[in-house]
């Protein structure tokens, strides 16, 4: 039978000082604590992958921005996943990866990229009128809209106050009708 781990405390990790190498302090289920020779305290959670088996450390955050409360509660969420299959540091990378997508293709984001593009194709009167309309009539509501999340109803909603003041030619340029 193996000897079982002295569970950490918050006074031994506040106690853990720097030394001549990297050291790591166990608290058990696979959370450690790194103790650089810089003074910083990192948060690893250490298991076997599910499919290949090899040994991984994924980082959970630092101390004390992470307190041991939620670094363990972090662990508990990510030997859940292990049991179900799933390596819970290709779960997080995917889940970052998506929320990057949602706020990097935001439409002002992808219009900016556009205009970037076609600019040099217009002369620069009418490229500085297609941005000041987006600029004053579209990113104020869609701007930070992500696009995937933007439907025809709500570009339709958009375009309608300059319908009404008879702005059909903008309204229509914004639609790419012309």
């Amino acid at each position: 039978m193996c000897a079982q781990a002295t569970r950490l405390s918050e006074l031994k990790i506040k106690a853990a000082k720097p030394k001549d190498k990297d050291y790591v302090l166990v608290d058990g289920d696979g959370l450690q604590l790194r103790v650089r020779i810089n003074g910083s305290k990192l948060w690893n959670f250490n298991y076997y992958h599910p499919i290949t088996k090899k040994r991984i450390n994924m980082g959970l955050g630092t101390y004390p921005e992470l307190p041991l409360t939620q670094a363990r509660k972090k662990t508990v969420e990510a030997r859940e996943l292990l049991a179900a299959g799933i390596d819970p540091k290709e779960q997080r990378d995917t889940l970052e990866q998506t929320r990057r997508a949602i706020t990097e293709h935001t439409f002002e984001n992808v219009a900016t990229a556009w205009f970037e593009l076609k600019k040099d194709a217009v002369t620069q009167a009418y490229a500085e009128d297609i941005w000041r309309s987006l600029d004053l009539h579209v990113f104020p509501k869609l701007g930070t809209t992500p696009i995937s999340q933007i439907s025809a109803p709500t570009v339709i909603e958009l375009l309608r106050p300059l319908e009404t003041k008879g702005s059909l030619d903008r309204a229509y340029r914004h639609v790419g009708r012309r």
